[in-house]
């Protein structure tokens, strides 16, 4: 019942109590098995078990520290099995917590072992705590001669079109210190798990990337781009187009029309059939699905990104409806004009495939997710936190 209730109390530390407890109550037994069973004089023989527990302890006292340093933070409990932690200048995920060591298994799959007394004397921060809230934050370092307050509402608007950021405590960018001419800006937010903060810290810098330069901010070489050449800009960086040549490109932009769609506005209806090739030019879209009688936000998009597909390809309604969460400036290309292109040989056609076809397969996987199980409720959560 006591190995029980430790196992409960530390949630996988509960071997190492239960060990050191083990080891006492055998000592204990030994004891007094020698003095009235065996009826041996056990004042010489602790007498002589003292002085022999001082050497031992001396020789292991780099060990013993260790198990008593275990022992602390087990009972303290700064982190347990399962949680995501940063000690010693090492960031992974508990394996366990024995009694000389705690294990750490990093992103890159290697594991850390932590002496427990390095543990107990250095700072810990568990990334686990509280649960489903965990900062990722990037930094850009961008010369003075760029407008903060332009360049904040443009950081902005890229945090808000990752729609994996938790909304509260709302996604923020603040403007740090300057070092030679430029200026650091912060943007940070929350997401749910240790493990996406990796892919959504990649995910910002790309979307800070398209973001600024559909602004007219080239970054890679800290300048302006000039307007004439902003639309061209935005055509190289879509994905669609990327194995395009300079005639294609100059074909599309012989036939692009531009205007704005306002916040809140409908840049495609669902049901609706196209006759233009859409790509976003600046700004935040909300995709959303039908599930039943509600309407379900299932991806953003942004700069360089293309819609309208459907309707181009096989005369179809779409299945969604892409709604401004900000102003969006699109650029138009009307069925005749892309369907031309095609015709002269551009990978276009391919390129709009198979895109129908991973925007099939996250809709679907979208729809279908599960709802995330329950926790464990009753008296069997209130021992494990208690």
């Amino acid at each position: 019942m006591l190995s029980a209730l430790l196992v409960f109390r530390t949630e996988g530390g509960g071997r190492l109590l239960r060990d050191v407890a083990g080891a006492l109550i055998f000592l204990a037994a030994t004891v007094a098995s020698a003095a009235y069973v065996l009826q041996l004089p056990v004042k010489g023989l602790l007498a002589t078990s003292g002085a022999l527990a001082i050497i031992v302890g001396l020789a292991l006292q780099s060990t013993l520290s260790d198990v008593f340093s275990g022992i602390v933070l087990n009972a303290t409990r700064p982190y347990q099995v399962g949680d995501w932690i940063h000690v010693d200048g090492f960031e992974g995920r508990v394996t366990d917590i024995d009694w000389r060591a705690t294990l750490l298994l990093t992103a890159l799959g290697s594991t850390v072992v932590i002496p427990n007394s390095v543990a107990a004397k250095t700072k810990i921060q568990n990334l686990s705590r509280p649960d489903n809230q965990h900062g990722v934050a990037i930094s850009l370092h961008l010369p003075l001669r760029f407008r903060p307050e332009r360049i904040q509402e443009v950081l902005e608007q890229a945090l808000r079109g990752y729609s994996a950021l938790l909304p509260s405590p709302a996604p923020k960018v603040v403007l740090k210190t300057i070092t030679e001419g430029l200026l650091e800006y912060e943007a940070s937010g929350f997401v749910r798990t240790p493990e996406e903060k990796i892919p959504a810290r990649n995910r910002l810098y790309d979307l800070a990337y398209r973001h600024l330069r559909a602004s007219g901010i080239d970054i890679e070489h800290m300048a302006e781009i000039p307007p004439d050449e902003l639309t061209k800009a935005v055509l190289d960086d879509v994905r669609a187009f990327s194995a395009f040549t300079p005639d294609n490109k100059a074909h599309l932009l012989q036939h692009l029309t531009r205007h704005v769609v306002e916040t809140g506005q409908f840049v495609l209806k669902a049901n609706e059939v196209s006759d233009h090739l859409l790509v976003i030019g600046c700004g935040v879209v909300s995709v959303q699905l039908q599930n039943g009688e509600q309407w379900i936000e299932v991806a953003r998009m942004g700069p360089a990104e293309i819609l309208g597909e459907q309707g181009i390809m096989d005369r179809l309604p779409n299945g969604a409806q892409f709604m401004a969460l900000t102003a969006v400036h699109v650029f138009q290309v009307h069925r005749d004009a892309v369907q031309a292109c095609i015709q002269a040989g551009s990978p276009l056609r391919a390129s709009l495939v198979r895109l129908q076809a991973v925007r099939r397969q996250h809709a679907s996987s979208m729809l279908l997710r599960k709802a995330p199980a329950m926790a464990p409720g009753g008296f069997l959560k209130w021992l494990r936190q208690h």
